[in-house]
């Protein structure tokens, strides 16, 4: 439990903070006490949200008083858990880059000194941690961008991103999971939505898990969002130990 703090956040909330930086072998730890804890089934939890470095823990003070839950999380973070024995996975998101899917990916490319197409591979080499959930419903906070395509936002933010929209903003690469306002670069677009409220379980990804874009073109995409549309398609999910 080096290093880490367990805070008191209102009359019916406990933080647990990690650290103070962003990194993922934070991030992992965090991942790892969330497992542990749908493990135990602690009664009285309500919600537990992760953050880049904290996470906090929502309970019912008439299932379980803050003392006892202190004391069960003090006991869970002394459990140390194996590199070998986490599973990482990776969902692969297909996504349609420039064109009318993606207006900015020349802004991108120009402000890296790379063509399009080197922007594109780059982009799609990578497996993207999801630090985090949050701003909108399903909107990723992803780790992992390379520094050669980090591209400053847009001087004058859009009134409307379309779903799916894929963008740059600085550091961060991520996907609109709905319609919304927005000041990142665009550089293409997915079908696959990230956030459906008609879906069973609404949010596609959760904090600790990888995306990973795969390039495709027109006409895989249209026939990709056919069957996203008709609640046919199952995104593919790479499962890895490490």
């Amino acid at each position: 439990m080096q290093n880490i703090k367990i805070l008191t956040e209102g009359d019916s909330s406990l933080l647990i903070v990690f650290g103070n930086e962003i990194s993922p072998e934070i991030n992992a730890r965090i991942s790892a006490v969330i497992k542990l804890m749908d493990a135990q089934e602690i009664e009285g939890i309500v919600d537990i949200i992760p953050a880049f470095a904290s996470l906090l823990i929502n309970y019912n003070p008439q299932v379980i008083s803050y003392d006892h839950l202190r004391q069960r999380m003090e006991n869970l973070l002394k459990i140390e858990v194996k590199a070998d024995e986490t599973e990482k996975k990776v969902y692969e998101i297909p996504v349609c880059y420039g064109g009318e899917y993606g207006p900015d990916i020349q802004n991108i490319a120009d402000h890296a000194g790379l063509s399009v197409e080197e922007v594109i591979r780059i982009h799609s080499s990578t497996d993207y941690l999801i630090y985090m959930l949050g701003f909108l419903p399903g909107f990723c906070y992803l780790g992992g961008l390379d520094p050669r395509i980090h591209t400053p936002r847009l001087a004058n933010p859009r009134i409307r991103i379309r779903q799916g929209s894929v963008g740059i903003g600085g550091s961060q690469t991520g996907i609109y999971p709905m319609d919304s306002p927005g000041g990142w670069q665009l550089m293409g677009m997915t079908p696959v939505k990230t956030y459906d409220p008609e879906r069973e379980v609404p949010i596609l990804v959760n904090a600790g898990e990888y995306i990973r874009f795969v390039p495709v073109d027109e006409d895989e995409y249209m026939r990709i969002k056919e069957l996203v549309d008709r609640g046919e398609y199952h995104v593919v999910i790479r499962e890895e130990r490490g």
